[in-house]
C-alpha cells in the first residue's frame, strides 16, 4: 500500500471510482436513498477533476495500481474561522475498512495542514463509523452545525483539531 499525492488521469479515474463507491457504501440510511441512487460515476469524476483542476490537494492510497481511497485537504474555506486548514474529504472502499488506510491518508494530511494551529472537518450528524475516526485521530466537536441538501435537508457538525505548539 502506498499514500501519494494524485499526479494521473487514471489516479483521477480511481479518485472518482472511491467517491463514486464509498457514497454508496458509507450513506445508506444517512442519506435520501433516492439521491444516491441518482448520483453517477460520471457525477464523481466531474467532481475529481474539478478538484484536481482547482489545486485541491489530493492524497490517494494505492494497492498495486488501484486507487482504493483518497483525502482532499487545503486551506479552511468558510470565514467563520481563522487559521485553520481542513480535511474537506476522506473515503476508502469498505474493502479495505481496518487495514489502517484512513490513518494513513489523514495522518499525512494533518502533516501537510501542520502550519495550522487547527484544522476541521465536516461530518454528516449519525454517521457515527466517521465520527469515531475523527476522535480517535483527535477531533472534537466544536458545536458548529450547517444544514445541507442531501435529497432531504441534512445536518454536518464540524470537529477540530487543535495543535498544541511546543
Amino acid at each position: 500500500m502506498i499514500i501519494k499525492r494524485l499526479e494521473t488521469k487514471d489516479e483521477i479515474k480511481g479518485k472518482a471510482a472511491v467517491h463514486y463507491q464509498a457514497w454508496k457504501e458509507a450513506y445508506v440510511g444517512l442519506v435520501n436513498q433516492d439521491f444516491l441512487d441518482r448520483r453517477t460515476m460520471e457525477m464523481s469524476l466531474q467532481s475529481a477533476q474539478r478538484a484536481f483542476d482547482n489545486d485541491i490537494t489530493t492524497l490517494i492510497a494505492k494497492d498495486r495500481e488501484r486507487v482504493v481511497g483518497f483525502a482532499d485537504f487545503g486551506r479552511y474555506w468558510l470565514d467563520d474561522l481563522h487559521d485553520a486548514g481542513e480535511v474537506y474529504a476522506i473515503y476508502v472502499l469498505k474493502e479495505y475498512y481496518g487495514k489502517g488506510i484512513g490513518y494513513a491518508l489523514m495522518k499525512k494530511a494533518l502533516d501537510a495542514l501542520s502550519e495550522y494551529p487547527q484544522t476541521a472537518v465536516w461530518v454528516l450528524t449519525g454517521n457515527e463509523r466517521a465520527i469515531r475516526f475523527y476522535k480517535r485521530c483527535g477531533f472534537e466537536f466544536d458545536g458548529q452545525k450547517k444544514e445541507i441538501e442531501l435529497g432531504t435537508p441534512a445536518t454536518e457538525a464540524r470537529m477540530i483539531l487543535r495543535i498544541q505548539k511546543r
